[in-house]
């Protein structure tokens, strides 16, 4: 276990490198300060984006500083900071200055132009805090294009600290060509009453966020779960009576078959430790943190995923437990990397900064092959040896029962088409205000919100599913497995229906790259999602079947 333990190192490592050198956010008058030029892309498509200087913006004259990617989720966001080399200085005013000049040929027009159409906008960072400018204008006509030539910039300063910076873009100038732009820029420095840890509350929206309808969402899924509860409690205290009775005067029953189980059985526990260290510390606020924290937490809980997995494949019988092992450990990151690596090569053609460091993907490939699997091996074997044991709750038929027949709506593709439909209906608002956070320009913070929605996620869906398998089985049919994990995980087929709408009917997003994104990843978000929710379903009508056939006696 040496070599694992220096690979947890080297993961370390990539999710904190940079921490040693970065900035800690404390500056002496006069001490320089970096304006860091980010990415340039349309508006409309928040996710096709390319250097600031892939445009053909020149620089500012002082020497060029280095950016490396300080963590594993910066890189993979596509941040590509550049140093502008415009002179900043702690508290020091910088009146309107010439830092450079544009010769505008045709080329250079053109490209000025089309990001002109395309509506471009830039970012910026000061001391990390995010700054953003739009490219220029067309006058009413479409026919003249203007180009903002003076970056004006207001720092707001707390004692020692940076706290709030604006950029306001004047200067327009039409692009007229074989002609010279100079760019210039100020800086304008005041004192604020902004506390340091309150600086990113600006960029923050609580009208959009904990708007009344989001709170309706809440109160509504809360009835939703209130009903089911109700519903499933008749079930186990009434109904059931009248069953027990008549089972209990059967020879022989059969409650079980085999069931095999690949998926990752313990993907909610990722989730639900993600969210509690997003609502514990401001994720928001640091660059790709929320993807490294994403991956760490992957990692640290392979074991969890090998034990449960191995546990009940060994309890259901199952003798592959190698092939089990690896399906279970790379399902899921399997999946997100081809997508991603298939974006890749398109976001390579377009010279997109979405393209990932060939540096990057063997990272993240050490990180699946010598943490992530190993992990899982020392958790799948401690599963079988532990908890592998078959311990059905009665006495199981060698041979099936045939299934008489049943109405259409009892058969098992019905009933896996309708399970989702409540859980999707619990949390398609959040859904709403998720997608806007990601493919436009908010940025989400009421993890709250989402800790109390995955709650009455889980609850809805084990709810529907014990009720479809509680159907199921009064009609005799045994097959409420794979039926219980997959009724429950068709909602992901709605969130995926749902995710059509929002790209036709709630942006603006358009071309091959943007498309190929949006579809791509709400293809790998709505199938981790279902694998969640089949997972909790699973786990909640097991333990309703154990439950039942427990308490049924047999002669």
């Amino acid at each position: 276990m040496a070599p694992a333990g220096f690979l947890w190192c080297v993961v370390a490592l990539l999710v904190l490198q940079g921490r040693a050198d970065e900035h800690d956010h404390t500056y002496q008058d006069k001490e320089e300060v970096v304006l860091w030029m980010n990415t340039v892309g349309p508006y409309h498509n928040r996710q096709e984006t390319y250097k600031y200087f892939s445009l053909p913006f020149c620089g500012g004259s002082k020497k060029s500083i280095d950016h490396y990617h300080e963590t594993l989720g910066e890189a993979l966001q596509g941040v590509e900071l550049e140093f502008s080399g415009l002179d900043i200085k702690f508290k020091d005013d910088v009146m309107q200055t010439t830092y450079c000049e544009i010769d505008l040929d045709k080329q250079t027009r053109d490209a000025f132009v089309y990001a002109i159409k395309n509506h471009y906008w830039y970012q910026m960072y000061i001391d990390d805090l995010p700054i953003w400018g739009i490219v220029g204008e067309a006058d009413e006509n479409g026919e003249d294009f203007y180009l903002w030539t003076y970056k004006k910039l207001e720092i707001g300063y707390n004692g020692n600290r940076i706290v709030d910076v604006n950029l306001t873009s004047e200067g327009k100038v039409k692009l007229v060509p074989n002609t010279k732009i100079q760019m210039s820029y100020s800086v304008k420095w005041k004192k604020s009453d902004v506390k340091f840890e309150d600086r990113f509350d600006k960029y923050l929206d609580p009208s959009f966020f904990q708007h009344r309808i989001h709170w309706f969402s809440i109160f509504n899924s809360f009835m939703m779960v209130i009903f089911l509860v109700g519903l499933v409690s008749m079930i186990l205290m009434r109904t059931l009576r009248k069953d027990y009775a008549r089972y209990s005067k059967e020879e022989e029953m059969d409650d079980m078959s085999s069931f095999n189980i690949f998926i990752p059985y313990w993907f909610w526990l990722p989730n639900l430790c993600i969210i509690i260290v997003a609502m514990l510390e401001d994720l928001y606020t640091e660059r790709g943190s929320m993807l490294s924290t994403a991956i760490f937490v992957y990692a640290a809980t392979s074991p969890v995923n090998g034990y449960f997995g191995g546990s009940l494949y060994a309890r259901q019988g199952g003798r592959r437990w190698i092939k089990q092992m690896f399906i279970g450990a790379f399902l899921i990151p399997a999946m997100v990397c081809g997508t991603a690596f298939f974006i890749n090569f398109i976001a390579i053609y377009y010279h997109a900064s979405r393209a990932i460091p060939f540096g990057t993907m063997v990272a993240v490939c050490c990180i699946c092959f010598f943490v992530i699997l190993p992990l899982n091996l020392v958790g799948t074997i401690l599963g079988r040896n532990l908890s592998g044991q078959p311990n059905f709750p009665c006495r199981v038929n060698a041979v099936p029962r045939p299934i008489p027949e049943k109405k259409w709506f009892m058969e098992p593709a019905v009933i896996v088409c309708l399970g989702g439909i409540l859980p999707f209906g619990s949390i398609f608002i959040e859904m709403y205000f998720i997608f806007t956070s990601f493919w436009a320009y908010k940025i989400y913070y009421v993890y709250g919100f989402m800790m109390l929605v995955l709650v009455i996620l889980c609850i809805v869906t084990v709810c529907v599913t014990i009720v479809c398998t509680y159907f199921l089985l009064n009609a005799e049919d045994y097959r409420w497995q794979w039926t219980s994990f997959l009724s429950a995980a068709s909602t992901a087929i709605y969130v995926y229906m749902y995710s059509f709408y929002y790209y036709f009917f709630k942006t603006k997003m358009y071309g091959l790259f943007q498309t190929s994104f949006y579809f791509g990843y709400m293809a790998v978000f709505s199938t981790a999602l279902g694998i969640m929710c089949g997972a909790i379903g699973y786990m909640g009508t097991s333990a309703f079947v154990r439950k039942i056939y427990t308490n049924v006696k047999i002669d």
